[in-house]
């Protein structure tokens, strides 16, 4: 895939951790085939074994807290005392804000964690969360900002990641998996089947999403779409909604473009 001009980020040294500046490579080519022929957890003819499903791939699937300035801290008035009394600004308005996303470890030997790149824009900490509780500062290494991806890594290994499949085989009607955090409730697993693929947002998008109806909403950007073998299809990013929530239409970007940024974070960060 050409010209989505992947942008190679680096985190200020506040960070904890420090600078990294490039990502190692994905598994072997022979990893991503054997995931690829992988049995279905699902079988739709013998009936959906959801459980055994979800306790395959739900510990790879994080919670991403992010420390991001306050908004009134960008204000130069508001940083002085005189002017937030003045204007009935308190004092608690300029601390930093918390929020929080979803991700999904997709490298163990490595640490490699993906989520959108809204959820950690203008982090100043990055913290991945575990379901056993277990919780790692992260560093972003790169990001590709319109396509609303970014690549973190956690220095623990041998952590549970879950493979990335071949989003390109992805039909209508196929059973469908989403987990995250929405609104911050903890890990969330919501299920259905997908409603369309190469779909575009707005007249003029070239990006391309798969849709589905499995339920998402705020707080699950950043979590996998996942598919009857345990595989990642997509990362999802946004919902239509005229309330903020979901009416069933969701949108996940597909795997094989969350491969090719990897691929191209890996060689512009040599």
């Amino acid at each position: 895939m050409r010209g989505f001009g992947l942008v190679v980020a680096l985190f200020a040294s506040a960070l904890a951790g420090g600078v990294v500046a490039r990502i190692v490579p994905l598994g072997t080519s022979d990893e991503q085939a054997a995931a690829s022929t992988a049995p279905p957890i699902v079988d739709d003819e013998k009936g959906v074994a959801l459980p055994a499903l979800i306790r395959k791939t739900s510990p790879a699937v994080v919670n991403i807290a992010v420390l991001q300035p306050s908004p009134a801290a960008q204000n130069p008035l508001l940083r002085d005392p005189f002017f937030r009394r003045y204007m009935g600004v308190p004092d608690s308005a300029l601390q930093p804000a918390l929020s929080a996303g979803s991700g999904v470890i997709v490298d163990s030997a490595r640490g490699l964690v993906i989520t959108n790149f809204h959820v950690i824009q203008n982090a100043q900490a990055v913290e991945v969360g575990l379901n056993n509780g277990k919780s790692y500062p992260a560093q972003l290494l790169g990001a590709a900002p319109q396509l609303d991806i970014a690549v973190l890594r956690v220095e623990p290994r041998n952590l549970p990641a879950l493979p990335l499949g071949d989003s390109s085989k992805v039909t209508v009607g196929d059973y469908a998996v989403a987990i995250g955090n929405p609104f911050n409730l903890g890990q969330t697993v919501t299920a259905g089947i997908i409603s369309a693929t190469n779909r575009a947002l707005a007249e003029g998008d070239s990006r391309r999403f798969i849709q589905t109806d499995a339920p998402i909403n705020p707080g699950n950007s950043g979590g996998p779409l996942i598919n009857s073998r345990g595989e990642v299809i997509g990362i999802n990013s946004a919902l239509i909604s005229p309330n903020q929530g979901n009416v069933g239409i969701g949108f996940a970007i597909p795997s094989n473009i969350v491969r090719q940024i990897l691929e191209q974070a890996e060689r512009q960060a040599r």
